[in-house]
């Protein structure tokens, strides 16, 4: 781990950075040019001590998905982003079916404000989400990997199926199950993905029947329905859209046509997470 270079690095990259360019208010005059070490700190989901420790180079090693979530905090492109995991003494994640979501994707999506949006791996790992959509699905997991991703959860996490109708529920199982078979045939070998599917079959009889199956298709669109506590059934119509350099998926949940969910969606940028969805442990 390179200390120095890495207190340097994090510094000059943030000083780069204005508030609008990570969707944040200007706020009161800066003394200083950049961004502050507690918005960072919080787009990265660290504490400010922590991360003010790693700019003054007497940190703490950081594990390598504090690392993954301080690029993605910083705006990096993936060159910089490899260059934080070398100076961070990481291996640099694979540029294929990463975690990192280029500036370029993030800067759209935070434009995005009026309808629920999801940035997911090809695994169905949950990267990036807005307001919107924590108000609707409940927030992201603190830790990245497992608790964050859907084909995980969906066949380990009652609460999860909970959200949507009895009979919504075997549609979406096989759907999960075509998906992540196309992700196999495209990369079976790669541990993420053998380890994934292996452990599913594990812990889920319906998975491990459904795997069997032999079914394939990738997901582009789709339609679901979510249980609110607040608003109740909302309707919303997926449009999957890919960025297939990095393996990434660009969700947007539009409201279905011929529903009231709109006016939900409005409701819901309204009242926020407000406690309404359970902490994920």
């Amino acid at each position: 781990m390179d200390r120095a270079g890495l207190a340097d690095f994090l510094r000059r990259r943030r000083e780069l950075l204005r508030p609008a360019d990570v969707g944040l208010p200007p706020g009161a005059r800066r003394r200083t040019p950049g961004l502050r070490r507690e918005e960072v700190a919080a787009i990265a989901g660290v504490s400010a001590d922590y991360y003010t420790r790693l700019e003054q180079a007497r940190g703490p090693h950081p594990s390598a998905s504090v690392v993954a979530a301080v690029a993605r905090a910083l705006r990096c492109e993936v060159d910089e982003r490899d260059h934080l995991f070398h100076l961070a003494g990481h291996t640099p994640p694979p540029r294929r079916a990463g975690r990192h979501v280029p500036p370029g994707l993030m800067r759209l999506v935070d434009h995005l404000i009026e309808v629920p949006v999801l940035v997911l791996s090809d695994l169905t790992e949950v990267l990036w989400q807005n307001r919107l959509a924590d108000a609707l699905t409940g927030p992201l997991a603190p830790e990245p990997g497992r608790a964050n991703n859907g084909a995980w959860r969906w066949f380990t996490d009652p609460s999860l199926r909970a959200m949507c109708p009895p009979e919504d529920r075997a549609g979406l199982s096989a759907s999960h199950v075509r998906d992540l078979r196309a992700v196999w045939s495209r990369r079976g070998g790669d541990a993420d993905v053998t380890s994934l599917v292996t452990d599913l079959r594990a812990a889920s009889a319906e998975f491990a029947t459904l795997w069997e199956r032999h079914e394939v298709a990738e997901r582009r669109a789709d339609r679901k329905r979510f249980h609110h506590p607040e608003v109740g059934l909302v309707a919303v119509t997926c449009e999957v859209l890919l960025t297939p350099e990095s393996d990434l998926a660009l969700l947007v949940l539009f409201p279905t046509e011929g529903t009231d969910a709109r006016e939900k969606f409005d409701l819901l940028r309204v009242i926020g997470t407000q406690e309404l969805h359970p902490t994920r442990s």
